[in-house]
């Protein structure tokens, strides 16, 4: 980023986190419900992504990928907007007028991770309530008396049952999730985006918006995938910690992979890697594409 341009660097973030929910969220919601069931002793274990997307889509239809989309709405929103907003800032910040030829990892590596760590206190609660959402449905192992009529009556009732301390449960694993794996996804995203458009400067300018938008989709496509590759055990563990119904039970993720590891060895700390590679590209393709696409429309000058 060259320029200081306040508000539109957040503006644009916020339109990058609502597309990657409309795409993304019913891969999420078949990411979440394996991670629940087939990490568990009990009940029902989906054979694949494809056997609990046919479980969902029977018994729910395609309401049933959508459940928790609204809460899920709100907190990417708001988290998107700061981190995309508080990234392209503290990078600019970092840069100083010592511009280098290429992405520098010293600058890119603490903005992005630290970009991550502040959005976390905010993508905890929505996503506690999302996961809780997700759960239950198809195969639910929550009983009907414990379950919520809408992502509101779960946040309201966690508040009450649990304190404002409820709401946060998992924190300190979203937190290590979104610092580490924010800084591998810009890593990615910039580097990719540098080299293509250094292989197609030469380019006819009359394909120059085409192009964009294709370096947008490989580059967000690609750190996307890195992303939740380099921290999906965490998630797995996040879930857990969230959806556990006994407050009592651990929140420190090592411990929850520990278990998990035990029981399921190393395959079951990547339960739902699946759904998650799949929706990882077009999600964060469609989220860089916006973002890219906003920050034209503003008038934000890029490096």
């Amino acid at each position: 980023m060259a320029d200081s341009s306040g508000y539109k660097e957040y503006v644009a973030g916020l339109l990058a986190g609502v597309a990657t929910v409309a795409i993304g969220h019913p891969f999420d919601t078949i990411k979440v419900k394996m991670q629940k069931h087939n990490t568990v002793a009990h009940g029902i274990t989906y054979r694949n992504s494809f056997h609990c997307t046919a479980r969902i889509l029977k018994t729910e239809g395609i309401k049933g990928l959508y459940r928790g989309a609204t809460s899920s709405f709100v907190g990417m929103a708001f988290e998107s907007s700061l981190l995309f907003g508080m990234y392209s800032q503290m990078k600019q910040s970092l840069q100083g007028s010592a511009q280098g030829a290429g992405p520098q990892l010293q600058v890119i590596i603490p903005s992005a991770a630290y970009s991550g760590a502040i959005i976390s206190f905010i993508l905890c609660p929505s996503e506690l309530v999302k996961c809780r959402m997700q759960v239950q449905g198809t195969d639910s192992l929550v009983p009907m008396s414990r379950r919520y009529d809408s992502s509101l009556d779960c946040a309201l009732k966690t508040v009450k049952n649990d304190g404002v301390r409820g709401i946060f449960r998992g924190g300190f694993t979203t937190l290590l999730r979104e610092s580490i794996g924010n800084a591998v996804f810009f890593s990615i995203y910039e580097h990719v985006r540098y080299h293509m458009h250094l292989h197609l400067k030469s380019a006819s300018p009359d394909h120059r918006n085409l192009i964009d938008v294709g370096v947008g989709i490989a580059s967000g496509g690609l750190g996307g995938i890195a992303f939740w590759s380099a921290v999906l055990p965490l998630d797995v563990a996040k879930t857990i910690i969230q959806t556990a119904p006994d407050n009592s039970s651990s929140r420190n993720p090592f411990q929850v992979l520990s278990s998990i590891y035990r029981r399921a060895g190393l395959k079951g700390c990547y339960v739902g890697l699946g759904p998650t590679i799949v929706r990882a590209f077009p999600a964060n393709a469609t989220a860089i594409v916006a973002w890219e696409v906003a920050v034209k429309l503003l008038g934000i000058k890029r490096d």
